[in-house]
């Protein structure tokens, strides 16, 4: 059967997951159990992060206990994390792209339901902190409203229920595999937007696999577009980051052709847990040179296959020398794409000059030609 002609199915409503796809839960959640593990002497594995996610409170908090051999019940872990969690809850920051869908479905007349595994009063003490979120959803079901939590598809039922939705012409977002399985257990259409780096080839039941809710394309599955793409970009909220311009892994010049101005990523962890992985670009300001067009990349460089997160500017100007130990500010202003792998190394190569050429072109359009302008650019490092 020709796959181009097998209809898409119709959309009528979105059904969203909260934790780890609309909010950055996850990174307060580790920070939460480093700080807990420590009082027991032991110390916070990121490798076994994977075991926790999607899952309800209790599983999680019982995952943890087992795990690290904690001498204590999964009711006493409970009642010390549960405090110092809510403390956080203010700290919790949207996820790329997660303001920009709600009020994008909202704006359209598109019915959203928010179905997480965490209590229905956790949930709204969440959402609470991000401006329209709350009055944006027709439908809130907690994981306290339901005989079972994801995997089992009875969350996302009970949601298209009080939608009064057809659950196969329901779209569920989704960042973990228990809430992917919920979603077609229940017989929706369900994107999956991993939330554990480098895992998508797992999530081969959803639908679709993309890298964050900015490569949302609504479209495709029959719901208004965005209209906010110039030019192959997308305008994003400004953010800045600065530091020393460090040696990277010589391939830049040497394999690529391409020099990278490489700052040291352990300095912007926080930073870089907040945002996607992809390709971006702004303005770079060399504090002995002047402010340039840049492109760069965040992420694990598939091709290269990293074990570490980095982020590597491309400044478009010719130098002829290197530049280590400048300091170096920038302005990321818009959003290219997601990263992907190539397969070959010529592939690679001329999509990064296709992205230097879009950012060249895009950095002189008003949306993002002011930024040039930008004091931080300007001002040295502390």
């Amino acid at each position: 059967m020709d796959d181009s002609k097998i209809a898409t199915p119709t959309i009528s409503h979105v059904i969203l997951d909260l934790d780890g796809t609309l909010i950055n839960t996850d990174g307060i959640v580790n920070e939460v159990l480093k700080v807990i593990l420590v009082r027991y002497g032991k110390k916070w594995d990121n490798k076994k992060a994977h075991r926790i996610v999607g899952k309800t409170p209790k599983e999680a908090a019982s995952i943890v206990v087992e795990d690290y051999e904690l001498p204590c019940t999964t009711e006493e872990f409970i009642s010390q994390i549960t405090p110092m969690f809510f403390d956080q809850l203010c700290n919790i920051k949207a996820l790329p792209g997660a303001s920009r869908l709600i009020k994008h479905l909202k704006n359209n007349g598109v019915p959203m339901a928010l179905a997480s595994n965490s209590p229905k009063s956790n949930i709204e003490a969440k959402i609470s902190f991000h401006e329209g979120w709350k009055e944006s959803f027709s439908v809130i079901v907690g994981g306290d409203e339901v005989v079972m939590g994801k995997p089992s598809p009875e969350i996302f039922v009970e949601a298209a229920k009080r939608l009064n939705a057809d659950p196969s012409k329901c779209l569920v977002l989704e960042d973990s595999l228990p809430g992917v399985t919920a979603g077609k257990a229940a017989g929706m259409v369900v994107i999956a937007v991993p939330s554990i780096p480098k895992q998508g080839g797992l999530y081969s039941s959803a639908d679709e696999v993309i890298n964050s809710l900015l490569d949302l394309h609504p479209e495709k599955w029959d719901l208004p577009t965005f209209g906010d793409w110039i030019e192959e970009t997308l305008p994003i909220e400004p953010w800045y980051i600065g530091g020393p311009v460090i040696k990277g892994f010589g391939r830049g010049s040497k394999i690529l052709g391409i020099p990278t101005a490489n700052l040291p990523a352990e300095n912007f962890s926080a930073i870089l847990s907040e945002h996607t992985s992809g390709v971006y670009f702004g303005w770079a300001g060399l504090s002995t040179r002047g402010i340039y067009k840049m492109v760069m990349s965040i992420g694990w460089n598939p091709y290269f296959d990293n074990t570490e997160k980095t982020i590597e500017p491309w400044l478009l100007h010719d130098f002829g020398e290197d530049f280590y130990g400048e300091e170096l500010h920038l302005a990321i202003v818009g959003y290219i794409r997601p990263e992907a792998n190539f397969p070959s190394l010529e592939s690679l190569i001329a999509r990064i000059h296709e992205d230097g050429r879009i950012a060249e072109r895009a950095l002189d359009l008003p949306v993002y030609a002011g930024y040039k302008d930008s004091p931080y650019l300007k001002t040295p490092c502390n």
